[in-house]
């Protein structure tokens, strides 16, 4: 029996800081659960200031991440760093010396995946990532694992805390995107720079590794449409609540035969569905299969001890196999790595969905005449339309909302609508998903 299993840690930022701080603190009961001790050995962290905090504990510590994947007594490498270089070649040296390693780095994995889990394969080594999408819940453990004699069909996640946020900001509070914006920032749960977050490219890194796992076919990060909550008004949420919607940024993946339509963009959805309840920066995503029927997980998508617990997971996981001397009992991405044809990615103007409408049209007679003209011209079938206000002369917000269309049709005809003299500035499209969609 080992003595114990040995870990090194790259990186002490806000989630590697909360692996240190379980490792270390929660010592005791990790190790009633393993068997044995498992021992955080070193740290790798550039800012020396950053070692303070565990000076304490017999922890050796480096400012160079190579010196600390070189130490043969290192079992399992974690890589906390972020990024992709020098992350990736970390990652990849780490493996082929034999270390089994641990990240939480959603945007190496969406980008570079494929070729890590092949040399995870090749160098017959574990590699745990659990914590790359919506932090605390074991969304990726249920679809390797827990899902894994079922067939799925369909995802649809809010996994972005930072946009859930602003959007419940502006829903609850009447606040317009830029002051949700800095009411995230001031609270810590946007960056400075918050563009990742905001233009849905965070939650279309979580997309491609969902899918992947999924549907067991790589999903290349340029293949998911990706659009985000900036373009997103009062007067859109104020009117979806109105005709009985909420308004979210999910990330949306669809199996339908041997193809995948894989999205990320503003949505909306019925009020009675479990996702419009989900609040402020917290994560859920809804799964559909063809045995368990809908599923849903919900939790903290974020933070440094939802995130630090997820990775700890992992390494439990890990060590358990180390002990009892096994490896690759289940593959990376939960499928076995077939020679088969990937799955035909959709594009977007091939989808077929609902939609939202909004135009700033004249207010006078025969202007919806002839924007439903254009619409059914197009095969676009009108459900309903709303008109608040009147402004005689001037221009008035009008709400169409449609039937399912094809997103070809749907763009066809809003080009001819946006050179109408009738209307004025950007035309609002936000889609429709739910129990009606």
């Amino acid at each position: 029996m080992r003595s114990s299993v040995e870990v090194g840690l790259m990186g002490l930022g806000t989630v590697g800081n909360g692996v240190a701080r379980i490792l270390t603190q929660q010592a005791e009961l990790i190790e009633r659960r393993l068997g044995c001790p498992l021992r955080l050995r070193s740290i790798a962290e550039p800012n020396i200031e950053k070692h303070r905090g565990f000076k304490r504990h017999k922890i050796r510590f480096t400012q160079d991440a190579r010196e600390m994947i070189d130490d043969p007594a290192i079992d399992i490498v974690v890589e906390l760093i972020g990024g992709i270089h020098p992350a990736r070649e970390y990652l990849l040296d780490a493996m082929k010396r034999g270390r089994h390693v641990v990240t939480a780095n959603k945007a190496l994995l969406a980008l570079h995946g494929e070729e890590i889990f092949q040399v995870a394969q090749q160098q017959a080594v574990e590699i745990g990532f659990e914590g790359s999408v919506c932090g605390g819940i074991p969304i990726l453990r249920a679809l390797k694992e827990g899902f894994a004699a079922d067939a799925i069909s369909e995802i649809r996640g809010i996994v972005n805390g930072t946009s859930n946020f602003i959007l419940t900001r502006m829903t609850e509070e009447g606040l317009a995107f830029a002051e949700a914006l800095t009411d995230a920032q001031n609270l810590g749960y946007a960056e400075a720079n918050p563009t990742l977050d905001v233009n849905g490219e965070d939650a279309a890194h979580k997309l491609a590794i969902l899918a992947n796992l999924a549907f067991g076919s790589p999903v290349a990060l340029h293949e998911i449409y990706t659009e985000g909550i900036e373009r997103v008004l009062p007067i859109d949420i104020a009117f979806a609540d109105t005709l009985g919607y909420r308004i979210k940024l999910l990330a949306i993946a669809k199996q339908m035969n041997d193809e995948i339509e894989v999205r990320v963009h503003p949505t909306l959805i019925p009020k009675d569905n479990p996702l419009a309840t989900v609040r402020g920066v917290y994560n859920a995503v809804y799964l559909v299969g063809h045995s368990i029927g809908e599923s849903l997980l919900y939790g903290l998508g974020a933070g440094g001890a939802p995130t630090g617990s997820a990775v700890v997971a992992d390494l439990i996981d890990i060590a358990r196999n180390i002990l009892k001397g096994t490896s690759g009992r289940v593959p990376p991405t939960s499928f076995e790595r077939r020679a088969d044809p990937a799955l035909r990615i959709r594009s977007i103007e091939e989808i077929h969905t609902r939609y939202y409408l909004r135009f700033m049209a004249q207010d006078e007679p025969g202007v919806l005449s002839k924007i439903s003209g254009v619409l059914g011209r197009f095969r676009i079938g009108i459900a309903s339309v709303i008109q608040h206000g009147r402004k005689v002369g001037g221009h008035v917000p009008l709400i169409v909302m449609t039937y399912r269309a094809c997103e070809q049709d749907m763009r066809k005809a809003l080009s001819r609508i946006d050179r109408m003299p009738e209307v004025s500035g950007p035309i609002g499209l936000i889609r429709i998903e739910g129990h009606d969609d």
